[in-house]
Parts: C-alpha cells; structure tokens; sequence
C-alpha cells in the first residue's frame, strides 16, 4: 500500500505545514466513479475557503484593439504576426476595417483597386476593397491563379520565392494600394511592388496592419509610399 493511504480510505490528511486544508472525502460525502475531486465537489473542504485570483473584466474587443497613448510602448503580440485572435473577434475586426478605410479615404481620393498578398492579406484587402465600393486583386504563390500571369522570384531569408499576378488583373495607369498583415524583412511586399510596376500600375501606398522597425523593411520599398497601423522594435 502507497505512503499515506489506508484500506478502504481516500489519501490520509498532509501533515505538510504549508498545506493544512488537505484532507480526506468527508464522510457521508463520497464521489460518484470516475469523478476527480474538485474545490467544488466537498472532497477539500478546507480548500473552498481559500481566496481566488481576481481576474480582470473582459475588454470589448475595440478596447483590446485601441493603440497605446502617444509616447507610450505597445503591449508586446505573441509571435508578432499572429492575427487570428483579431480575425475571430467581430468587434475588433470592424473596428480594423473602420480604421484602415479611414485612412486610405483621407489620404487618396481617387483609387482604382485594393492589392492584396497571399494569404493573409485577403482577409484585410477584400473587406477593405468591399468598404470603398472597388475592386480587389489578389497577388499569390506560383501556381495558384489562372490564365496568363506575371512571375517574381524573389529571395527570403530562408530561401527563394515566387509570386504572381494575373496579366490583365491591373489596366496601365490604375491607382492601386497594397495590403498585407505585416511588414517584417520587406522582401514579399517589395516584389508585390515589382510586379505592380510590370503590369504599369500606379502604388499609392503599402498598407500593413503590423511593422516590425526593427527588420527595417519599408527600407526596400524604393520610397514607395508605407503605412503601418502598429508598429514593433
């Protein structure tokens, strides 16, 4: 038999000073099979009396999206590109849409077409392009569209790449801005730029939701005009 259990009894009471609550399933109070005991199933009686951690009110998800006070740091983002707990969020995600149409409706006011880049630059682009009442083109891997396509190969830091666009996707001289969720090394949206110029369009901006400064990304961009909603070091 196990230290601390007897014939027929559940764990005999911790003689450990610093957990005097512990004690057997009281009499009278024994657990159907199979059920663990729990604070709130009488086998700890001691335990139920313990104070709780006080968790904070939930945030709508516009507070949760609201940025950082002038001068302030932003609240750090696990993994930094990570927007699936905003895309799953209704309120926050309007709230995105408000502000990136916002944005693109005082700063252009003539704009032909919403460029968005494979994949995540769907989500964000084709509400966006809905919103200002034009068209969307997606830019995407190799292989993907299709009919006639312009082709990049353009290099990652963990390799080569190739992204295409359809050729009659974008008219020469049409204003086009290009959207994605980040902005890190600059390499995707820099060849998203080339392809663009191929197809004679006119880039008003690259729009991203997230910059990462310290990868200095907008730096490749050719002074293409960029704007990022929130930006990390």
């Amino acid at each position: 038999m196990g230290a601390g259990l007897e014939p027929g009894r559940g764990p005999a009471a911790s003689s450990c000073p610093r957990c005097p609550s512990l004690a057997p399933v009281a009499p009278g109070r024994s657990l159907p099979w199979g059920q663990e005991p729990s604070l709130d199933s009488g086998a700890f009686p001691g335990l139920r009396s313990l104070p709780r951690a006080q968790e904070p009110p939930p945030r709508s998800g516009a507070e949760r999206f609201q940025s950082s006070p002038a001068g302030a740091s932003p609240p750090a983002l696990p993994h930094c590109s990570d927007i699936s707990p905003l895309l799953k969020d209704p309120v926050a995600f309007r709230a995105l849409i408000d502000l990136l149409e916002d944005h693109v409706r005082a700063s252009f006011p003539k704009i032909d077409l919403i460029v968005g880049l494979d994949s995540r630059g769907f989500l964000i682009g084709t509400p966006l392009a809905q919103r200002l009442g034009i068209g969307f083109v997606p830019v995407r891997k190799k292989g993907k569209l299709p009919g006639a396509t312009e082709c990049i190969s353009y290099s990652l830091e963990y390799g080569k790449a190739e992204l295409e666009v359809q050729s009659d996707a974008v008219e020469p001289g049409q204003k086009v801005v290009i959207v994605d969720d980040l902005l890190a090394t600059g390499g995707t949206m820099r060849a998203a730029c080339e392809l663009l110029k191929r197809l004679k369009a006119e880039i008003l901006e690259c729009l991203v939701i997230i910059e990462l400064k310290a990868l200095k990304g907008s730096e490749k961009l050719n002074s293409i005009p960029f704007y990022s909603l929130l930006q990390y070091d």
